[in-house]
């Protein structure tokens, strides 16, 4: 397939865009940069030195022979540049990552709230129209969130894959329909989210758009088996406190001797999944596209769930690090269920990468291996859902005494 990547320059849209292109796939990665520029806004780095898109294209071209297009556009403000370029390429398939991806930024400021609805919001629309405008029949993949069904709204019954068949009682008699998930969105990140999903209902409907929503869990992990070939093709590794995920900050605070920084009491259950089981999803999702005129298909992708502190222990009795309870930045439950249905994705074959030490080991030792990239003032989580929130000072203001990295003694993968 003919495949345009949006967003393929971040976190899950890299390995993706390589994942597909080993599979043989025509891709183009189109990418506004403004990842690397909030990189800036908030003076910190991926602890993984990534290289410029130029360079990571050049690297994959030498040890793969294959060839990735790089096109710099801007979804939310280049509409008549988005629409020419589908015209132009009439991909087969549209990926898209293209969005601001982090809950805890998107509460960081007003300013941060209204890049992430600007953004985020406008960029969608204006892909769905140039789609309808363009006349291009693409398959159209985008990657959502788990946060959209909310945490603890369903208590301990599983969450669907997206519909909920209701029942409404009328004078005649009770009247049965299938509606979206109710949303119950926790942050303005999860509210675009939300959004995305009622323009995605209207536009499949109204022009027969084929469209799969991916409500995917938290993303851990790094490499890829693509990412691995080169170093100058290596995945971001964020463990900021706005834009690190929770399991991966563990390994990288693991690394370093740094206390595990739990938010609360940690009895928070999030789902979870690889980044290696991302980028197999995508596939299998572009793979197996709805028919035109289909309402949109959602699949839920994560592979297992956790509670926090449950992974904190994990990674504390691994590498003996003490675990830290901080103030919780975020407004929401002190605890809650999630039990998560995914069963389309486990039809269609996915076989899931679940937790072992050995993937545990690689992100420790990729972390230990960048150990001196680390900026210590970043780690703690700072960015509160309410002004005047309590959040901690730095739990450690200089790295331990001596080169040698402090990694788990576990099997190695």
């Amino acid at each position: 397939m003919r495949v345009l990547i949006l967003g393929g320059d971040g976190f899950c849209g890299w390995p993706t865009s390589l994942h597909l292109s080993d599979l043989g796939h025509d891709v183009t990665i189109v990418d506004n940069q403004s990842r690397r520029r909030i990189d800036l806004d908030l003076e910190v780095e991926s602890l993984t030195p990534i290289r410029p898109p130029g360079e990571r294209i050049r690297a994959w071209r030498e040890v793969s022979g294959r060839d990735i297009g790089l096109v710099r556009l801007d979804l939310a403000t280049e509409y008549e540049r988005l629409t020419a370029l589908l015209a132009e390429l009439r991909p087969d398939a549209v990926v898209h990552f293209a969005e601001q991806r982090a809950a805890p930024y998107s509460m960081r400021s007003a300013t941060a709230k209204r890049y992430t609805v600007d953004n985020n919001v406008r960029a969608t629309h204006n892909l769905l129209t140039a789609l309808v405008t363009s006349g291009v029949d693409a398959a159209l993949v985008h990657l959502g969130t788990m946060g959209v069904y909310g945490y603890g709204w369903s208590g301990s019954a599983p969450i669907p894959e997206g519909y909920l068949t209701v029942k409404v009682p009328t004078p005649d008699g009770d009247l049965e329909r299938e509606i979206l998930h109710p949303a119950n969105p926790g942050s303005v990140y999860h509210l675009t989210k939300t959004l995305d999903q009622l323009m995605f209902a209207f536009y499949t409907a109204n022009d027969r758009l084929r469209i799969t929503d991916l409500h995917q869990g938290i993303v851990w992990g790094t490499q890829t088996p693509q990412t691995v070939r080169d170093e100058r093709l290596i995945n971001r590794f964020d463990y900021d406190g706005d834009y690190g995920t929770v399991l991966n900050r563990f390994l990288m605070q693991a690394a370093i001797g740094h206390p595990l920084t739990v938010h609360g009491t940690g009895g928070q259950t999030r789902a979870f999944i690889h980044i290696r089981d991302t980028v197999r999803c995508v596939q299998i999702a572009l793979e197996n596209p709805p028919e035109a005129g289909a309402k949109p298909a959602v699949f839920n992708q994560i592979t297992e769930t956790h509670r926090v502190y449950d992974l904190a222990k994990m990674v504390s009795d691994l590498t003996g690090v003490e675990i830290a309870h901080l103030p919780n930045p975020r407004r929401e439950a002190v605890e809650n269920d999630l039990v998560v249905r995914n069963d389309r994705f486990l039809a269609l074959g996915l076989n899931p990468t679940t937790l072992s030490d050995g993937l545990l080991a690689e992100c420790t030792d990729i972390a230990a291996r960048y150990r001196h990239r680390v900026d210590l003032s970043k780690i703690i989580a700072r960015s509160v859902w309410r002004a005047g929130m309590q959040t901690a000072e730095d739990l450690m203001t200089e790295l331990p005494d001596g080169t040698d990295p402090l990694v788990p003694t576990v099997a190695q993968p």
